[in-house]
This record gives C-alpha cells, structure tokens and sequence, in this order.
C-alpha cells in the first residue's frame, strides 16, 4: 500500500515522500481502516518539522485523524464497526496512508448525515473545543471569554458552542476579512488587531463586563495581551503555538489578580479520562456535527500524488478552510 513517509525533520513539502510500505495486520482489539481522508492540522505541520510536543521517531506516518471504512479487525469492538464507515482517531499517527491500524475503541461509527469531508475532523478540533469549553472550564450563560485565532477550526467552533451553550466571546483576529467572515456566522464582538494596543482594544470591548477566560492559539504577544485583559482570578488556557514563540508574561501581570495560564493538549487530557467518558464525548461530537453546531471550514483537497501542494497549502497564514489529503 502507498503511505505518505516522514523521511527527516523539516519543511512538511519537501521532508514527505510516498512510498509503498506493507499492509497492516490488526492483533485482538485494532482494526485496519481503509483511508477516504484526511485533514492536514497544525499538530501535522509541527510534528514534521520536528516542533510538536512529544516526537515520533523517524521514519514515521504522520496523520492524527482522518474518515474510512473498516477492512479488517479482531475482538468483539472491531466486529461491531466491520465494513462501517468510521472517524479514525489515531493518536500516535498514521492516517496518512491508503490504510491505517488504530484500537478498534478508536475507530467512532459516522452517521451518514455527517459528510466524509466533516467525518475527516470529527475529533482533533471539535473535542478540543467541547473539552476546553464543557469539560476544562464549564462555560455557561453568565461566563464570557476572549479567544485569539478565532477565524481559525477551533475558534469557529467555540462561537458555535457560545450560541449552544449561551456563553459569551469576544474574538480576536488580525485581519478585516477574517472580521467579516465571523460575522457571517453572526459574532458581534471582534477585535480586529495585534501587539502593543492589542490588551487595550479588548479590554476597551470588555467594558464594565467580567471576562474570566482566555482562550489562546497563537502565543506570543497575542497570548500576553489577552492574559493582561482579564478579569481578577482569570484564566488563559494556552492551546497552541501558532506563532511559534512563547508568551512573555512579568510575574507583576500574574499577580495582579492572581491570574494563572493553564495548557491544555487533547491528548493529555484524554489520558485522564475513562473510555465512558470517551465515548459519551464521541456520541455528543456526532449530534453537534450532525446538528450543525459544530462544523469544520472545508477548503480545497488534495490527492495523496499532490501531497507538496496540499502541505504548502496548509501551511499558509489566513487559509480559506481545512485541507484534505485524499487517498483515491
């Protein structure tokens, strides 16, 4: 089978090569998923270029999630979803083939409302989003929250979990045409902006108002302004790197209201749940899915033989929507 081969750390275009690689044979409790898709996420981008957290060895598959059809399995929980169309959660990579071995507990049955370019991300975002917003901080209707990168997978989300849940956002982008794509989907609050003036702007949006939580994908001064502009006890929950450098915060800024920074990384937060948990989370992603509430933005997709024009195109600033890696 052909798979897409991390070869050496570096630039996601020019450190992949397909090559053809030996089929997978599950053991009790895996099954093998033949791949329809697979979305190329920041996690992807950092992991080759050797910046993620915790770093496989090379030569690796890279590809946390994706859609296909189950092929083969062993167990009771691999013959339940045998032949069924299944989000693939494979958290120590691997989807980026035309096949991928993952525990069969990992492979969630996809309604056939929820289409195969949604089905792709049905995990990585979504549960980052639902656990930060239900599990991590408990947002309901008296809660307000400042969130950066917010024209982004994960910050369209949690303005669709704000309409649900009833919580409100003030959403901070860079861009006027990120403004405007935001409030297409109806948010009001937005804060067009980035560095010195940026914790002024949004406090000035805050207003009399009590924010307690900030939501940060970007780091950097970004990420330290937003800290500054919360509330006394507040708390910025950093999830990302986007910019690619730390948040500068004086010890004054934590002080000054005993805030704190809290990170949070899906896959380490999984690890203190129990597979209950887990699948409750899986059946509610499916209904915010299949209701709407929770969509993925689509951009273009890509053929695994494309797969330096799929990585270049991920990796531009402002993209229009996720990009897909199809294994046709």
């Amino acid at each position: 089978m052909r798979a897409l081969v991390c070869k050496a750390w570096g630039s996601p275009a020019e450190s992949l090569e397909i090559q053809t690689v030996p089929e997978p044979a599950p053991a009790w409790g895996q099954v093998v998923v033949r791949m329809m898709a697979s979305p190329v996420n920041p996690s992807d981008l950092l992991t080759i270029q050797n910046k993620y957290g915790r770093q496989p060895s090379l030569p690796f598959v890279p590809g946390f999630e994706g859609v296909g059809r189950v092929l083969s399995g062993k167990g009771p929980l691999a013959w339940r979803v045998m032949g069924r169309r299944v989000a693939v959660i494979a958290a120590d990579g691997g989807a980026w083939a035309e096949q991928c071995l993952i525990p069969a507990i990992r492979a969630i049955p996809i309604p056939d409302s929820i289409p195969d370019d949604q089905a792709a991300s049905f995990f990585v975002n979504p549960a980052t989003a639902w656990a930060i917003a239900r599990n991590v901080l408990r947002l309901g209707p008296l809660d307000l929250v400042v969130q950066s990168a917010a024209a982004g997978a994960v910050g369209q989300m949690i303005h669709g979990l704000s309409k649900y849940l009833g919580f409100g956002v003030i959403h901070v982008v860079r861009r006027n045409e990120q403004a405007e794509s935001l409030m297409k989907l109806g948010a009001r609050d937005i804060v067009v902006g980035e560095g010195e003036n940026l914790a002024r702007q949004i406090k000035d949006l805050i207003g009399p108002r009590t924010c307690q939580y900030g939501l940060d994908a970007i780091g950097g001064e970004t990420g330290a302004a937003i800290l500054k502009s919360l509330s006394r006890h507040g708390v910025l929950i950093s999830y990302g790197r986007l910019s690619g450098q730390p948040i500068p915060v004086e010890p004054g800024t934590l002080m000054d209201g005993m805030k704190r920074i809290q990170g949070f990384w899906l896959s380490e937060w999984m690890k203190d749940q129990n597979k209950l948990t887990l699948w409750r989370l899986f059946g509610r992603l499916a209904k915010l899915m299949a209701a709407g509430i929770i969509k993925t933005p689509t951009g273009p997709s890509y053929p695994i033989t494309q797969f330096a024009e799929a990585m270049n195109q991920a990796s531009l600033a402002g993209k229009s929507g996720k990009v897909l890696l199809r294994f046709d």
